[in-house]
């Protein structure tokens, strides 16, 4: 199985300032990557949209995904609205009352989606992911926006960390198995092992910030994006730079 994961895309209304950086070009070279290596799955990991969610960016990206042969799935990240999402994204299926997060088999493996877009996760989600995890006794993984637990990025954990640290922990940790866990949201590159956790962040397609300052402030702009292959028992990832 092989899985290539966008996160972080921030793309802006046509022609709007972005920081001077064309996150619409950076989001079309990562589509022409995707489609040159061809993964069983694309998963874009949320923060669609530049600031605000706007349904004319979500139509925009619609059109760009149509031009593609690889089967996708999306999550929502703190710059999202699944009500908008709604309306151009074919996640009707997968929308409960609390948030869009869902399961999928992708080659075999029960790979499993959150919604950590509000930055924290009611209890009827967190019930809902302890039974996944019961009914699936085994290693997995998870896609979320959040990472779920502080990572060692000071102005990120600081100032923007998953706020339901605690509760979710309880249930991830309560797993006897390993969990490897791809997010978003800090615009690093990093990963963080935490007892039964693996937890790996992955590089937006926009920026990526310092992960050594307190204040905010840009690493360096070059995009990135991580590629996942598990075969059998083995379980390998890497992120990818590209101009």
């Amino acid at each position: 199985m092989k899985l290539i994961q966008l996160t972080d895309l921030h793309l802006g209304r046509e022609g709007e300032d972005t920081r001077g950086i064309d996150v619409r070009a950076n989001f079309l070279k990562a589509l022409e990557l995707v489609e040159d290596l061809q993964p069983d799955a694309l998963v874009i990991s949320g923060d669609i949209c530049y600031k605000a969610p706007e349904l004319p960016i979500y139509e925009w990206m619609a059109g760009q995904m149509e031009q593609i042969t690889v089967p996708w799935e999306v999550i929502p990240g703190n710059h999202d609205d699944i009500e908008l999402m709604r309306q151009v994204f074919d996640v009707e299926k997968d929308i409960k009352p609390d948030g869009l997060y869902f399961t999928r088999e992708v080659k075999g493996e029960n790979i499993i989606f959150l919604d950590t877009g509000p930055a924290t996760m009611q209890l009827t989600q967190l019930q809902w992911l302890k039974n996944q995890l019961q009914n699936n006794q085994k290693d997995l993984i998870i896609f979320m926006h959040h990472p779920p637990i502080l990572c060692g990025v000071p102005y990120m954990d600081n100032k923007h960390a998953f706020k339901s640290r605690e509760e979710i922990k309880q249930v991830l940790l309560g797993h006897n198995h390993n969990l490897t866990i791809f997010t978003g949201h800090y615009h690093v590159e990093r990963t963080v092992r935490f007892k039964n956790l693996e937890i790996n962040i992955t590089p937006s397609t926009y920026f990526q910030i310092s992960q050594e300052t307190v204040e905010f402030s840009v690493d360096h702009k070059k995009p990135g994006f991580r590629i996942i292959e598990k075969a059998g028992e083995s379980l390998s990832h890497h992120v990818v730079y590209y101009d």
